[in-house]
């Protein structure tokens, strides 16, 4: 069966409360990070990410203290990430109470962060995050919460990423974000069957039948998602008792 495939609901958080928005703009809230981290927790959710959506753009750190009330209310691995730009901002956040970091402007702007990071905490710690939109027929990476485009390519950058020691690789779809038509499949199993590291899919889930494609059709290793969790549509235990109908190796 190989490894287990997980579920990660994501907490973006901007101003204290967790948003979320279609194609990366039109946010609506959802609700207090620190009570959507407990429940889900409580639910069956194999991880948990906690994204400060505007640190980079505004150029500031993740707030630590928010970290620290979602980690002493969880048992799960927690993920952080937003305007993570040096060593100190990784030992804050895993002193506050993160298992891993997630990387990606920083990353993009200055790729040897992540060999620092992998070589000082180990790369189990190093989560690089890359937010792409498919344009022309190219996958454009993008800075700042998807708000400026890069010349990086989706494929070479995550090639990248590993070779420097990131330990998984987030994929978010720009195309397919909040959209809930399912996520990029392709795309990811061009990424899965590249890389040696686990890839993350994020982007587009708007059904049970979206996970499960997500890990037969794009060969990902987990699949984020956050609306659907956040406004009632999906429950994880439901999804979970799905998923291994379809016969696919979750933890129940």
């Amino acid at each position: 069966m190989g490894l287990a495939k997980r579920i990660i609901p994501c907490l973006d958080v901007k101003d204290g409360q967790t948003v979320k928005g279609t194609n990366f703009v039109n946010l609506r809230k959802a609700g207090d990070p620190v009570e959507l981290g407990k429940a889900y927790s409580k639910a069956g959710a194999d991880e948990l990410v906690f994204l400060d959506i505007t640190a980079s753009h505004e150029g500031r750190k993740t707030f630590a203290e928010t970290v620290t009330r979602i980690a002493v209310e969880i048992n799960i691995p927690f993920t952080v990430g937003g305007g993570i730009n040096e060593l100190a901002d990784v030992e804050r956040l895993l002193y506050a109470g993160a298992d891993k970091v997630s990387v990606n402007s920083a990353a993009l702007r200055s790729p040897g962060l992540i060999d620092d990071i992998a070589r000082r905490f180990g790369s189990q710690v190093c989560v690089c995050a890359i937010d792409a939109r498919l344009e022309d027929g190219q996958w454009h990476c993008y800075l700042n919460g998807g708000r400026l485009r890069t010349e990086r390519k989706l494929l070479e950058w995550a090639k990248e990423a590993q070779d420097r020691g990131a330990g998984e690789i987030l994929f978010t779809s720009m195309n397919h974000d909040g959209v809930k038509e399912g996520y990029a499949n392709e795309a990811l199993a061009m990424l899965a069957d590249t890389l040696s590291i686990p890839v993350i899919a994020s982007g587009g889930a708007g059904k049970k039948e979206h996970f499960r494609d997500a890990f037969t059709m794009g060969h990902a290793d987990a699949a984020l998602a956050a609306s659907v969790f956040h406004f009632g549509e999906i429950d994880i235990r439901e999804l979970k008792a799905y998923l291994k109908e379809e016969n696919i190796n979750v933890r129940i």
